[in-house]
């Protein structure tokens, strides 16, 4: 009997609020991922410094190379961002920068998933920025779960049916994205 081969998903919240809806979704993600698949939040995005190119060379700073590293063992990235002021969060939009040049999101499938209905203006802009960092942006795993208001944590969001069949079909899509990848060295 052949084994499916494991497909690394790294899970990415652009808030640090420890109670964000965005962080929920991500956990809940993780506990929604079915073998084959393995979903992994990532969460030292406070440790990134400000993105300054002088400081972009071959040895950078040492959370940056995590960050990289990171995004380069993964197969594919499921990211969840607030919008603040019509825009991505500060912390998610200098993690991105820190990757402009080194490439990791080139080919790399990528979901958005949006916690609040009104929040388009994040939306659109991950996707403009991921689009011109030649991130493959799956857009059947790209989906908004409205949970504005409703207070619920990981655990939550995975024991709603609704909620849970939604986040967990994105989970689904990203990995049929991201399956062809699986052992090209990429």
């Amino acid at each position: 009997m052949t084994t499916a081969a494991r497909v690394h998903i790294l899970a990415i919240s652009g808030s640090l609020r420890q109670a964000s809806s965005n962080r929920a979704l991500v956990e809940a993600a993780a506990r929604l991922a079915a073998d084959p698949v393995e979903v992994v939040v990532y969460s030292q995005l406070e440790e990134i410094p400000p993105f300054n190119p002088d400081l972009d060379e071959l040895d950078p700073p040492g959370p940056v190379a995590r960050f990289r590293a990171a995004l380069q063992a993964c197969d594919g990235v499921l990211i969840s961002s607030p919008e603040y002021a019509h825009g991505v969060s500060g912390v998610m939009k200098n993690a991105l920068d820190w990757v402009v040049g080194s490439g990791e999101l080139v080919a790399k499938p990528v979901a958005l998933i949006n916690a609040a209905p009104r929040a388009t203006h994040a939306h659109a802009a991950l996707m403009e920025t991921l689009t011109v960092m030649s991130a493959q942006v799956v857009r059947g795993a790209s989906i908004t779960v409205p949970l504005q208001g409703s207070g619920l944590d990981a655990n939550g969001i995975a024991a709603d049916p609704a909620l849970s069949a939604a986040l967990g079909a994105a989970v689904d899509a990203l990995a049929s994205a991201a399956r062809p990848r699986h052992g090209q060295g990429v």
